[in-house]
């Protein structure tokens, strides 16, 4: 008795290989779409990730995407290829993030201690007030600070894909879209041209012109931690500045209207309110969402907060 097998190559349809050449074509146009993947995903993470390193990965997974694309399937090879580059870039944004949990824990137990000093007692919490609050020593609290400082304080889960659709799919925001995007980059600015003055040098030049904290330190004749607080206190009045004008569900309500504090930060708000205008907002962006003015040595566009 003779048995035939039918293997499953017998009767699927064989995938269509490229030549070389078409694979070197493919690689060779499409090699800015890997500049274009790493540029965005830099304006998301800390400035001591280095570029090169990205751009590797990102190639390497261009390469490899040419090689495997079969264009009977009917995916465009940009959208084929832009999934495994961004899963590449991520996969060496884990491979550099060493930070342990316990590490990632203690600074955010950190930082929620930090806040709520920060709000009881109307000012920002000394380093020994922090550290007695947290139930540690102060030497063990610069050590957690200098840790985070290293690590690569990325949400890796904040750029996965969620269903099998949007591994295909670039959305482009619609005119709507773009239009409340571009208000909140200009209520963001307009909030931290607002900041008390410290404030407002700390996050300039952290954030939009990115120095390192410790150049500010020494502009500002202060401690490294200092302008680590001082970060801190900035990103909590942005937040609230930015929830009371776009998100007014999700802005505080002091305890003590009455207090000190919640005065100061009433007349931050009021502040904000003073110096927008849906034209001047706006005006920081063109119609694509990029803005209109150079912020020394970057382009980027800091995202709204929260």
């Amino acid at each position: 008795m003779t048995t035939t097998v039918t293997n499953a190559s017998d009767t699927a349809p064989a995938a269509t290989v490229l030549s070389v050449a078409e694979q070197e074509e493919l690689i060779r146009t499409h090699m800015p779409l890997v500049g274009h993947l790493v540029r965005d995903m830099l304006t998301r993470i800390p400035n001591h990730i280095h570029r090169d390193d990205l751009t590797s990965a990102g190639l390497h997974a261009l390469v490899t995407a040419a090689r495997g694309w079969d264009p009977d399937r009917g995916i465009p090879f940009n959208r084929f290829a832009s999934t495994r580059i961004r899963g590449a870039i991520l996969d060496e944004l884990r491979s550099l993030d060493w930070a342990t949990r316990s590490v990632r824990t203690k600074a955010r137990a950190t930082d929620t201690t930090r806040q709520q000093l920060t709000t009881t007692l109307g000012r920002t919490p000394t380093a020994d007030e922090l550290a007695q609050a947290l139930g540690t020593t102060r030497t063990d609290l610069q050590q957690t600070d200098t840790d985070v400082q290293r690590a690569t304080v990325l949400s890796l889960q904040g750029f996965t894909t969620s269903s099998a659709d949007d591994l295909v799919t670039e959305k482009n925001p619609g005119p709507e879209d773009m239009l409340l995007h571009r208000e909140q980059i200009g209520y963001l600015h307009h909030a931290i041209g607002s900041l008390p003055e410290r404030l407002q040098i700390v996050i300039t030049e952290y954030f939009l012109r990115e120095r390192p904290m410790a150049d500010i330190a020494d502009d500002l004749g202060v401690t490294e931690s200092r302008i680590s607080q001082l970060r801190a206190e900035a990103l909590s009045l942005l937040k609230d500045g930015m929830n009371t004008h776009l998100n007014p569900e999700l802005a505080p309500v002091p305890d003590n209207p009455e207090s000190i504090t919640a005065r100061r930060r009433a007349t931050y708000y009021a502040s904000i309110a003073n110096s927008t205008s849906l034209h001047s907002r706006l005006a920081m962006t063109n119609a694509h969402g990029h803005t209109t003015f150079g912020r020394g040595s970057s382009d980027r566009t800091p995202a709204p907060a929260a």
